[in-house]
């Protein structure tokens, strides 16, 4: 049964991870977008802490775990996510609905491998400007696109401590982007659309030790390596000038192609170091730091004079809690409880203010049939960015549902 639940999820969300428009955030125009991924949705609700692991969860942060799990895990998760921007003079709504990840993760023995696909990163905002000065103009932004990321991963126990693992990756998308300016008393406006057609591959790795001690208490400690890839941008301009009927139609009154430069865009090194400690199937705490050299990013298309790069630091706090996992008399002593808090410097900076996004989140593992399958819901409160400086801000609230659902994929049958 989950074998064909399986291949019709992974159609489904194969089509809706191509399509859907992952992202309303402002800040996606910078870098590589909205970066998107924080973990499957039972990490995510301990504010994406890769540290923590079990035999019956794919835990997508951290290559190294593959090799622990004890059955085949099957997981798939969404988010819809509303969002508040505003400034020093106005504010606006979105929501967005999105696939988050689509992966199996496979034991073998002393291996362990996975596979699947999730977007990697999103663009998505609409701003329209209108300046009040002697020169007054309006002008308009829009962009949408994306990356999404192909992947495969083994890990293997090197012995009973430790493990090791790594993640191979294949990111692809397309990314559009519009500009749109008039003077005052023209008719007619300049319109310049973009588009970046990219491709690349990119590596993760990760080594993880784990003690046990007298007292049954559990260590775990992780370091995690990123290296900086490149991916290639194949770009194209086209310029027109443009006008609108009564009815806000646009009208094109003439355009060209121009040739533009394809460029190399990076995915900048990572350094993750995490450390926690529990006992096993009944609570755990941990703590990741998150390294990052960001510096190292650009911009698409655009010399963007008021916005710069610098390395970026995350930190983040989480755990669980079950108070009876094997209990046959309360459900709600199996159930896992969760909550994590993120803090994170994203390393942009615009007009000279760093964009800062920081996060709580909690949420429930509740258990479903008799395989340790799992529904994990999860709620994230949000803020990124500032009203200062010109800038906006971000308050988002975000619901995320996910399923982790468990086989045995290669049990060699007693009977025919």
């Amino acid at each position: 049964m989950i074998k064909k639940l399986f291949l019709a999820l992974t159609f489904l969300a194969t089509l809706a991870i191509s399509a859907q428009e992952g992202t309303s955030s402002p800040y996606s125009f910078y870098g590589l977008g909205d970066l998107k991924f924080k973990g499957t949705h039972d990490a995510r609700s301990m504010g994406g802490l890769g540290i923590a692991y079990d035999s019956i969860h794919l835990n997508l942060l951290n290559p190294a775990t593959y090799s622990r799990l004890k059955i085949t895990n099957f997981v798939v998760g969404g988010t819809t996510t509303f969002n508040n921007f505003s400034n020093e003079e106005k504010r606006e709504t979105a929501q967005r609905t999105t696939i988050d990840y689509l992966a199996v993760g496979l034991p073998l023995g002393k291996f362990g491998a996975t596979f699947g696909l999730m977007p990697f990163s999103s663009v998505g905002y609409k701003i329209q400007n209108q300046t009040n000065d002697a020169n007054a103009r309006s002008s308009r932004y829009t962009g949408n696109g994306g990356i999404n990321k192909v992947f495969a991963g083994v890990a293997y126990n090197v012995t009973n401590e430790f493990s090791f693992g790594l993640d191979i990756n294949y990111s692809f998308g397309t990314i559009k982007t519009e500009s749109a300016v008039f003077l005052p008393n023209v008719i007619l406006g300049s319109r310049e659309k973009n588009e970046s057609n990219i491709r690349g591959l990119s590596t993760n790795f990760a080594l993880l030790y784990t003690k046990n001690f007298a007292n049954k208490l559990s260590f775990n400690g992780s370091l995690g390596y990123t290296p900086e890839a490149s991916l290639n941008s194949d770009n194209s301009r086209n310029i027109a000038t443009i006008s609108y009927t009564s009815s806000g139609v646009e009208i094109v009154n003439d355009d060209d192609d121009l040739e533009v430069s394809d460029t190399k865009l990076v995915i900048p090194a990572k350094y993750t170091l995490g450390a926690g400690i529990g006992l096993p199937k009944k609570w755990f705490v941990g703590l990741d730091y998150i390294y990052q050299e960001n510096s190292n990013l650009g911009n698409r298309f655009d010399d963007i004079n008021n916005a710069t790069f610098k390395n970026s630091q995350k930190i983040i706090i989480g755990g669980y809690f079950i108070p009876k996992y094997n209990s046959f008399s309360s459900y709600w002593s199996r159930v896992n409880y969760r909550a994590g808090f993120r803090y994170e410097n994203t390393g942009l900076l615009i007009n000279s203010k760093e964009i800062n996004d920081y996060g709580i989140n909690f949420g429930l593992g509740l258990p479903v049939g008799g395989k340790f399958s799992n529904i994990n819901v999860g709620f994230e409160y949000g803020k990124k960015g500032t009203i200062y400086n010109n800038l906006i801000e971000e308050n988002y609230f975000s619901i995320n549902i996910g399923l982790s659902l468990n086989d045995l994929w290669f049990e060699k049958r007693k009977y025919d």
